[in-house]
């Protein structure tokens, strides 16, 4: 999944002063907190989404329901079945093998984890590429984060755009990437990139992440 990448402020780079080169193993523990910070903001606006969706809301207020015969407290009745939802979905998000051991992940075989280097030594943000698991000649772009200080300068499309041409030179002719339906800003910059739906996973009926496509020419 893609965390947000914008924030309100837009600072000024100069563009010669950005350069992408591959990730070193020291920078693995700094890159792993720009993610965490991403995640922060796209994991609590999607945990507000789907908790106020009126399936969630009935199927909690069933569950608290029931719990008022076991339970002596109203409160806890009421509070715990939020509380469960907002554990199980956070323990979803972060259930992916890569955050575990980033560099020796994308070390191996045809994975690559990049970062945004500004003035030569402030990284400022990164992307990483995989092979699609169930599909040939397709690769799928993972952990496009920008440091918060750099949003809407230009940074993400930076590394967007160098990410599809490393995926063409490995001979790839489709890139894709899994987005969550609540960053909206991330959506526009795939948008304007040439990229179209070709997919979407649910959680109770509503859509919770697209998955967008393009073909590399």
């Amino acid at each position: 999944m893609v965390p947000t990448l914008f924030a309100a402020s837009m600072p000024t780079l100069e563009p010669e002063q950005l350069a992408i080169r591959e990730m070193r193993e020291e920078e693995a523990p700094m890159v792993l907190e720009l993610l965490k910070d991403g995640f922060k903001d796209t994991e609590n606006r999607l945990i507000l989404y789907v908790l106020t969706r009126p399936l969630a809301l009935l199927l909690m207020a069933v569950v608290s329901s029931g719990l008022r015969f076991f339970l002596n407290s109203f409160v806890v009745a009421l509070v715990l079945p939020v509380l469960l939802t907002v554990v199980a979905l956070k323990l979803l998000l972060w259930r992916s093998p890569d955050l575990r051991h980033l560099y020796a992940y994308y070390s191996a075989g045809q994975r690559g984890l990049w970062v945004a280097v500004y003035d030569e030594d402030d990284v400022c943000g990164c992307v990483a590429l995989e092979p699609h698991g169930e599909e040939l000649h397709t690769a799928e772009l993972k952990r496009l984060a920008v440091n918060r200080w750099y949003r809407r300068s230009g940074v993400g499309r930076h590394l967007l755009s160098f990410l599809e041409q490393q995926a063409k030179a490995q001979g790839f002719s489709f890139l894709v990437a899994q987005v969550s339906v609540v960053t909206k800003a991330a959506i526009g910059l795939f948008e304007s990139s040439g990229y179209s739906v070709s997919g979407e996973r649910q959680w109770l009926g509503y859509t919770v992440q697209q998955e967008f496509r393009k073909e590399l020419y």
